[in-house]
């Protein structure tokens, strides 16, 4: 199964559209957005996490609470809207039982969304939540984030509470945007395995967002996954110098983030001096690298997620305008019974060649998708890994994958649904 680990279309839809699904048609081709029921199902997307994120910029305290919940509304309408390609889903059977629709599932990002209450957080669970990012981009009272300044350095009481909590309830702890403190610190904490829904190797492209390799070590032990992200600026890191350099211009002309003005500042310095390009090459070059540290066989995972926000102004996201439509769009490759080809992904040649049509290779899941004007491969998590993720209600996460050479007497982790 192709399981994506993080997608803003909720948040794209209350941007462009106030969350009005009479305004557009998922069922065909949007420009506008990076996401449309069309892409999810030629990518061959089998389970999709929405993000009911909410910026914390624009909402704190119960008004976050508040447009949280309207998220959560929006995506539940989602799936009513499209009940034959789309199904609510919130347990791992659920997911396996999804058939040929498009299993839905929710994840928070950013503990502003729980106003600092246990309680709201288990009232999220129960309207079927089943992951929560610790952190945006904004430190909250109980955990720092990756791109603020620190503060606890690691977590507070509460924020060992919280992932206490989410372990009682069986929600995946998402370490993603979160400090390397707070990741280690959490890593101790908690008792099941965590993820990173969408964060790529630091020592590969040194970005505050990405993930270090004492950190990816760890959490091998944990038996948790690292979802590889394709944004440009995490990366690549000629990309991730370019946005630096933007940023550094937004703070020097006294310009935040979520401002209309730092939109309009980072479209005219991208059309003055055009970032560079991220490539499927670097994207692979962190997963080998997750993949080295890590390990597969030894409980360690790679995988891969989409994680887009903005709808609009393509070149932000590529880094040149057209860039996108040149590529071309491949349908998954079919078997003679019409399932996808699995193959063993050895190289990083072969998974940036051959990842859609991988061919006489047994028992790996490898799919490409093109949902979001750029290519999304997924390889997911090992056996021992879904031992571990059985302690936790819902893992999301059903595919195997072994990224090491075949071995006499098959393969070590095996496609399993």
């Amino acid at each position: 199964m192709l399981i994506d680990g993080h997608n803003d279309l909720a948040w794209a839809m209350r941007r462009e559209y106030d969350a009005d699904l009479d305004a557009v048609d998922l069922t065909g081709v949007v420009p506008d957005l990076h996401t449309d029921l069309k892409r999810l199902e030629a990518g061959g997307v089998t389970g999709q996490f929405w993000s009911v994120y909410v910026s914390p910029e624009l909402f704190a305290g119960p008004s976050a609470v508040t447009a949280t919940l309207e998220q959560i509304d929006f995506v539940r309408r989602l799936v009513a809207r499209y009940p034959d390609r789309l199904m609510l889903a919130t347990t791992a059977d659920e997911v396996s039982a999804s058939g040929d629709r498009i299993a839905s599932l929710l994840g928070m990002e950013g503990g502003h969304c729980i106003d600092g209450s246990l309680a709201v957080l288990r009232m999220m669970r129960a309207l079927g939540v089943r992951y929560l990012t610790l952190t945006h981009n904004k430190n909250v009272p109980w955990a720092d984030a990756a791109t603020d300044d620190p503060v606890l350095h690691g977590l507070s009481e509460f924020g060992e509470d919280v992932v206490r909590e989410m372990n009682r309830l069986g929600m995946l702890v998402d370490l993603s945007h979160v400090s390397a403190d707070v990741m280690r610190h959490a890593l101790r904490v908690t008792a099941a395995p965590a993820i990173f829904s969408h964060s790529s190797a630091r020592a590969v492209c040194d970005h505050p967002r990405n993930v270090p390799d004492d950190v990816l070590a760890t959490l091998a032990q944990n038996d948790g996954v690292c979802m590889v992200t394709f944004l440009p600026a995490f990366v690549s890191p000629a990309v991730a110098r370019w946005h630096a350099e933007a940023k550094a211009e937004a703070r020097r002309r006294g310009i935040q983030k979520g401002d209309p003005a730092y939109d309009a500042l980072m479209i005219g310095l991208a059309e003055r001096s055009p970032p560079p390009v991220a490539t499927l090459t670097q994207v692979v070059a962190h997963i080998e690298h997750v993949r080295a540290v890590a390990g597969v066989g030894t409980g360690g995972c790679v995988g891969v997620s989409a994680a887009l926000r903005r709808p609009r102004r393509p070149r932000l996201v590529q880094g040149r305008p057209g860039q996108a439509r040149r590529r071309e769009h491949r349908p998954r490759a079919q078997s003679s019974r019409g399932r996808r080809r699995p193959g063993w992904l050895t190289s990083r040649r072969d998974l940036a060649g051959n990842a859609g049509s991988f061919r006489n290779r047994p028992w790996v899941l490898c799919s490409k998708q093109s949902q979001s004007r750029r290519y999304m491969l997924h390889v997911t998590q090992c056996p021992r890994a879904r031992r571990g993720m059985a302690r936790s209600v819902h893992s999301g996460i059903h595919g195997f994958v072994n990224t090491s050479p075949a071995r006499k007497g098959g393969p070590r982790c095996q496609m399993r649904s």
